[in-house]
């Protein structure tokens, strides 16, 4: 059995669907308080943990700061500590946000962690308590995650489209979008494979493709949803936000697919799928 964690996010909501998995709800684990969620995995005695429960509120972190810490940092690595004591591997999803987004190569597994805000270095403490709990682990970064449910901008620009028939959107970041379904198939990918080899231990990026900016990635969601809107570009500088965002969210997820064999996904594909959903949700 692998224990899950966030069995009401994004990705969560995915893998709790999925053969061989037992989700925790926010009820069920609180990630405010580390030691219940090492209570929670001592307790279910699982083969692995994939931890997909996160604070994501990018723009309050910057002044809850240390409760973004204790749920996306002090509980991953209690967690962590948990399973290493079990002898149980944990996959641990993290966030493009631990770099500084300079640039415009993508960024590699080793390239130097900035964080430019609170969210990016609460996750980034996050990946260093589960690498030092010293237990068999994969911390995967991803980016610009989209589902049917939660709060993402593609269930965003949905809403605005029901109003306005232009918007700005800023032009000059760039990432990978990226389906939460195939974050949830690769993370229980990879805690199976860890359980069977724990030499793949290691941090791995799993992002979207192509590559593509804010305002084109709008584009393509009125494109494939019907809705009449004009895209305007505008530059980031131009939509301030009370947390900064990286301009460079290009991730290098090739050795993911040297380790576990998995390859980026087309969100375009799953867009109308994912569109659909949204649609038909009242």
């Amino acid at each position: 059995m692998i224990l899950v964690f966030g069995a009401n996010g994004q990705v969560g909501r995915h893998l709790a669907r999925m053969d061989g998995t037992r989700a925790l709800s926010r009820d069920e684990a609180d990630l405010s308080d580390p030691g219940a969620c090492a209570r929670a995995i001592r307790d279910a005695r699982p083969d692995a943990v994939i931890n997909a429960a996160a604070y994501t509120a990018v723009d309050k972190a910057e002044e809850d700061e240390a409760r973004a810490t204790t749920v996306n940092g002090d509980s991953p690595g209690a967690m962590a500590r948990a399973a290493a004591d079990l002898g149980v591997p944990i996959v641990q999803i993290s966030t493009d946000y631990v770099f500084q987004g300079t640039g415009t190569v993508p960024y590699c597994t080793n390239d130097a962690t900035a964080p430019l805000g609170a969210y990016g270095r609460s996750k980034l403490a996050g990946e260093k308590a589960v690498r030092a709990a010293g237990g068999t682990h994969a911390i995967l970064r991803t980016s610009w995650v989209f589902a049917g449910h939660g709060a993402n901008f593609v269930r965003t620009m949905l809403r605005l489209s029901q109003t306005r028939d232009r918007l700005a959107i800023v032009a000059d970041q760039v990432g990978g979008p990226t389906p939460a379904g195939a974050i949830a198939e690769a993370t229980l990918a990879m805690a199976h494979r860890l359980i069977a080899a724990p030499s793949a231990s290691g941090t791995y990026h799993f992002s979207g493709a192509p590559d593509v900016s804010w305002a084109d990635f709008a584009r393509a969601i009125f494109a494939e949803a019907g809705r009449a809107v004009t895209v305007e570009d505008i530059p980031g500088a131009s939509y301030p936000t009370p947390a900064a965002r990286p301009a460079n969210s290009r991730l290098d997820c090739s050795d993911t697919k040297a380790a576990f064999g998995l390859t980026r996904p087309d969100w375009r594909a799953a867009l109308g799928p994912v569109i659909r959903e949204i649609e038909a949700t009242p």
